[in-house]
């Protein structure tokens, strides 16, 4: 490789002699020119100590301005914060002298104890007199509507009595299982009763119903009753489709069974409901069974918020749980309008489940046909074989049998 100096060849990337040459030359070099900066840097000093007091009576100027800009900016905020404290102790004195006025006024005011007392005795004596109101308008609405229980006979010497039947109009609101042995119009009109009474004793008692009964031709009272349930978050909430509370006068429209679910149930509008024979026998069956249990829940809850429990086996006989309410020592007391209030429905201590009553609504048989306790086994045989005579003479309907233990009693 040549040296870039002396271009000779060689093994090396440089040469000795060349390198030896240049460091001589830099050495000279930089001794020639550290002596001049020698020379100017002792002439540098010379002159900066001519003007060094002059430099040091800036900068302590320089600093004691600094110092006087700190100290009026602390002064200024310092101010402030005075200040803010004048106008918080000024707020303070007037709302002490406030609270003393307040005082004084509360001092020569009467105890608020006896105030308190005074209109809570009011509010008792209101109450009651709306109780007492309540109570009379219902014992007029069961007259109106000549709510009584027909035959049955009481216990007398050991032997167990038999319940009666409830009529309501003059006419029989049979248990769900009995509905088979009554012609369609007949139903038809003692459950319009029921609803309307239903209605005004919901409407004097001020309660409101988990399921809402609308009608056909949609004017209360007019057309055909369907109901469905109304806004809540329990889960009878979810069965939001219209359901009957009418029948045919075609004998296969009676109660089978229920519908599996809120979804697979008629959901025809309420102007389309003016001509049911156009839905199925059997989905109107269905709709009629739900409609029917939805009634009963109602009054079910309806004897709940008047401190009636009715147990799911009784759930079915509507009308004996309606005499139950207004006989009720607590009817009037509560309601979802005036106080004492009532939660909306249903409520957590409403422990009734409409499932259960729409099984049970389902699977009711015949109150004919139930084995009483007290009863043996032959006694139960023989009305047994009464009961299948009496339903195979009454219009051709089907035979009765006996069902297990769910249903209404």
């Amino acid at each position: 490789m040549e040296c870039k100096n002396c271009e000779l060849r060689q093994r090396q990337y440089y040469c000795a002699n060349c390198l030896r040459n240049h460091l001589r030359d830099f050495r000279s070099k930089t001794h020639h020119f550290s002596s001049g900066r020698n020379e100017h840097v002792a002439r540098a000093s010379r002159a900066f100590k001519s003007i060094e007091s002059s430099r040091l009576l800036r900068a302590e100027i320089a600093r004691v301005d600094n110092n006087l800009d700190q100290l009026a900016d602390g002064l200024a905020k310092v101010r402030r914060d005075c200040e803010s404290k004048r106008d918080r102790l000024r707020t303070l004195r007037e709302t002490l002298a406030q609270r003393r006025r307040t005082l004084n006024a509360a001092r020569l005011l009467p105890p608020q104890s006896q105030t308190l007392t005074k209109e809570s005795q009011e509010l008792a004596v209101l109450s009651q007199t709306i109780s007492k109101a309540r109570s009379g308008l219902v014992q007029e609405l069961v007259e109106v509507f000549h709510v009584v229980e027909v035959g049955g006979r009481p216990a007398v010497g050991g032997r167990p009595g038999a319940r009666g039947e409830w009529t309501i109009g003059g006419l029989v609101l049979p248990v769900p299982g009995d509905v088979r042995r009554y012609p369609p119009d007949q139903i038809n009109a003692v459950i319009t009763h029921t609803i309307h009474f239903l209605g005004l004793l919901t409407f004097y008692l001020g309660i409101k119903l988990p399921f809402e009964v609308s009608w056909s031709c949609r004017r209360f009272g007019v057309g055909m009753p369907w109901i469905g349930a109304g806004r809540g978050s329990e889960p009878w909430a979810k069965w939001t489709a219209k359901h009957p509370l009418h029948l045919t006068s075609n004998p296969s429209s009676t109660p089978s069974s229920p519908s599996s679910s809120p979804s697979r149930t008629p959901s025809a509008s309420l102007a389309d409901s003016e001509a049911p024979e156009q839905i199925p026998a059997h989905s109107q069956n269905q709709s009629f069974t739900t409609g029917l249990a939805m009634l009963l829940y109602n009054v079910c809850y309806l004897a709940h918020s008047q401190g009636v429990e009715i147990p799911l086996s009784q759930a079915g006989d509507a009308l004996s749980n309606l005499w139950a309410v207004c006989c009720s020592g607590e009817l009037g007391r509560r309601s979802h309008s005036t106080t004492p209030l009532l939660l909306p429905p249903t409520p957590p201590s409403f422990t009734l489940d409409f499932a259960q009553v729409l099984q049970a609504t389902a699977a009711s048989p015949a109150r004919a046909a139930r084995i009483r306790p007290g009863r043996s086994a032959q006694d139960a045989g023989i009305s047994r074989l009464r009961s299948e005579r009496i339903v195979e003479e009454e219009d051709g309907w089907d035979v009765v049998e006996l069902g297990g233990e769910e249903g209404f009693g």
